[in-house]
Order: C-alpha cells, then sequence, then structure tokens
C-alpha cells in the first residue's frame, strides 16, 4: 500500500509549522483534478495533526493552489471548524479514519 507521501499528495514541503505561533499548515495535491476524495483526505490529515500534535497548535488543512476541480468549495468545507468537529464526532468516519 502506497502512503500518501509516497503518492506525492504531501511532501515535506507542503508542511509548515511555526512554532512560536504555534500554528501548522499542510497544503495537499490530489492525485488527479477530479479525485473524489480531497474532503476524505483533507479530513485524514486534519485528524492525525489533532491527534499527534499538542493542543495548543493551530492546524490549517489546504488544497494546493491549482490541483483540484473544485478547489474553492474543498478548502471552504476544511476550513469550517464546525463542519470538521460534526466529522471527528461521527463514528462512521472515525472507524474509515482508524
Amino acid at each position: 500500500m502506497k502512503s500518501l507521501e509516497d503518492l506525492r499528495v504531501v511532501t515535506e514541503e507542503s508542511v509548515e509549522v511555526d512554532d512560536d505561533k504555534s500554528y501548522v499548515r499542510i497544503t495537499f495535491r490530489p492525485t488527479v483534478p477530479h479525485c473524489h476524495l480531497p474532503n476524505i483526505i483533507g479530513l485524514c490529515i486534519y485528524a492525525k495533526l489533532l491527534k499527534s500534535l499538542p493542543a495548543r497548535f493551530k492546524v490549517d488543512v489546504r488544497v494546493a493552489p491549482g490541483t483540484h476541480a473544485t478547489e474553492a468549495s474543498v478548502n471552504k468545507r476544511l476550513g469550517d471548524k464546525e463542519r470538521i468537529a460534526a466529522a471527528l464526532e461521527n463514528p462512521d468516519f472515525m472507524s474509515l479514519l482508524n
């Protein structure tokens, strides 16, 4: 099984960390412009960061500019903290994630 890094969805260059400001941003690249999973990929990245980082960090996950046909709507959904919280409380999503 290939990882997101193997597929170049997430690379070291796409990770920004500002420890002083407690801020992390991941900018990911879907494998194709019409990928049907960017919301799920973004949520999985977000959930993994929340589990891995100290609670003081603000997490931002986005689709890289020009890499997906519905980039603006995906980024809007990934920026909606209430939607993210609801997804992370959803048992079906959490079973998928685990």
